[in-house]
């Protein structure tokens, strides 16, 4: 690995204490939503980003939601915990993505938007699918984050936007900082969470969501879901109908029903 990135995943703060309860709530097959919701109102700032993403049009839910206990309830445990792993890309990492040509907020929207099409889809497929991919969604891109430091840092930014300019792909883009870097923003992303002792099946749906074949085969579904939900929505564009074509190729190729992915696609565009 990148020496300067390997050390900036090492300088990454731990967990705070409120998020490290909840992935051991979610985590355990013992716990229950009031447990998780206790924890959850010990927190304002989460409060009030899940009460916020429940009211948005995204999530597709039919009335106002004014009440964090009910919002958990239709959330769910994982998608909650997506939101809170999701708090801490603020906390934790100073955002500067100009290599890859999007700001902060941007890459925020964009997290938000993949978990969405995540939670509208797999709703509808298996929610259990949601224990994995709910958090990886909202977390498959922050490697970008460390490698667009190194890029600042090493003086590449210009030469890796350029090249930006002719790829339109997650598979051209994981391929371009190979090139550049010498490591995939997906590689260290699964670092990152290995760093933070977070389960090792979501590490591993990120690091072969680009190659789902290759995966453990208790997970390769999740893993082509995730490649199709990055392939929807990226730092290239967002539900553009060429991507969603493409994505309809990934469905065939990968046995999943097209008309559910399509269900969650309308959700999400309005």
């Amino acid at each position: 690995m990148n020496e300067a990135i390997y050390k900036s995943i090492k300088s990454l703060p731990p967990l705070d204490e409120t998020i490290i309860k909840i992935q051991q709530i979610c985590s355990s097959d013992d716990s229950d939503i009031a447990e998780l919701i206790s924890v959850i109102h010990q927190d304002p700032m989460l409060t009030a980003n899940i009460l916020r993403s429940a009211n948005s049009p995204l999530y597709g839910f039919s009335r106002e939601i004014a009440d964090i206990n009910r919002a958990v309830a239709l959330f769910g445990m994982a998608t909650i915990r997506g939101f809170a792993l999701a708090g801490t890309i603020k906390k934790s990492f100073k955002i500067d993505l100009t290599p890859y040509g999007i700001s902060g907020t941007k890459f925020m929207d964009l997290a938000i938007m993949q978990n969405a099409l995540a939670f509208n889809w797999c709703s509808k497929i298996n929610r259990e699918l949601l224990n994995i991919i709910s958090p990886a969604s909202f977390m498959m891109d922050i490697g970008k984050i460390i490698i667009a430091k190194e890029l600042i840092d090493s003086k590449k930014s210009d030469n890796f936007r350029s090249k930006m300019q002719n790829i339109s792909t997650p598979d051209e883009l994981c391929q371009l900082e190979m090139d550049i870097v010498g490591i995939s923003s997906q590689m260290v992303t699964a670092q990152i969470f290995k760093n933070w002792n977070l389960e090792p099946e979501i590490a591993d749906v990120i690091k072969y969501s680009l190659n789902p074949t290759d995966a453990p085969e208790v997970l390769r579904k999740h893993c082509a879901i995730l490649n199709i939900i990055s392939n929807s929505i990226n730092v290239f564009d967002t539900l553009s109908q060429s991507q969603i074509d493409n994505s309809q190729e990934l469905l065939k190729l990968y046995n999943l029903d097209a008309k559910l992915y399509l269900n969650a696609i309308d959700k999400v565009k309005n």
